[in-house]
């Protein structure tokens, strides 16, 4: 795909949950090697919109198309959707007994030949005392992102969404969320500006002092309201705060 290509369009997407609509006539583009980030206050959309790019089957395309490398994905589940290169790190993710973190990772690296192995994996997300635990149970919340971060990478997928994994992290765990985040987007360590794409939710917007992020989207009322350079967005973000962010969008 060339470089200047969208690995991801959404256009005009519509979308209800549990009878109420809560997307509206959404357009948004990523092109390939580029990795976005999206702004907003609580409630504005933005989880709603990275569970649809997945597919969870809670959130219901009423209109529009999502196409992922020229592919209308629309209609795919999340199986499907993640066999073509998609991929997701939760902010809360479920708890699962009797599925070790060990026999996941070990199966996503069979399956996916990601250029790494178990025991390198596990180290460098500094995940070994839990590897053989059932799947985040009893994990902080900074010990959490780092698995789900592992699995993302023990994934290796072409385009991976991140639900704020800033969050609860406090400063010498968000250095290696950082660290990891990096080894995702950029694999190849000769060649570190040849990147894959992907799309980061942040709320406060630290994730952006640790990777570059290419471009920024803040949402309101369900709908993308500005874009353009994340550090502008945050300095006017941190300045005035969300509130006159979204007055600005209104009187659009």
């Amino acid at each position: 795909m060339p470089a200047d290509t969208n690995i991801l369009e959404i256009e005009a997407l519509c979308v209800e949950a549990g009878g109420k609509e809560l997307l509206h006539h959404l357009d948004l583009a990523i092109p390939e090697g580029e990795v976005h980030a999206l702004l907003g206050q609580n409630g504005s959309g933005k989880t709603t919109l990275m569970m649809t790019i997945m597919g969870y089957s809670g959130y219901q395309v009423t209109h529009g198309e999502i196409r992922f490398k020229g592919q209308d994905i629309t209609a795919l589940n999340v199986t499907q959707r993640a066999r073509l290169g998609i991929g997701i790190a939760m902010q809360r993710p479920p708890t699962i007994q009797g599925v070790t973190l060990s026999k996941l990772l070990a199966y996503e690296l069979e399956h996916t030949r990601a250029p790494a192995d178990m025991a390198e994996l596990a180290k460098i997300a500094e995940i070994e005392p839990f590897l053989n635990r059932s799947i985040n149970d009893g994990l902080s919340g900074g010990e959490i992102k780092r698995a789900e971060l592992a699995q993302l990478l023990a994934m290796s997928p072409a385009f991976s969404m991140m639900d704020e994994p800033d969050s609860g992290v406090d400063i010498e765990a968000l250095s290696l969320v950082g660290k990891l985040i990096h080894r995702l987007f950029s694999p190849d360590e000769k060649h570190p500006v040849k990147r894959k794409a992907g799309l980061i939710i942040t709320h406060g917007g630290h994730v952006l002092n640790q990777y570059p992020i290419d471009k920024a989207h803040v949402m309101h009322d369900g709908k993308i309201g500005c874009s353009g350079n994340p550090a502008m967005i945050i300095e006017a973000i941190g300045a005035s705060g969300y509130e006159a962010c979204v007055r600005c969008m209104e009187t659009r």
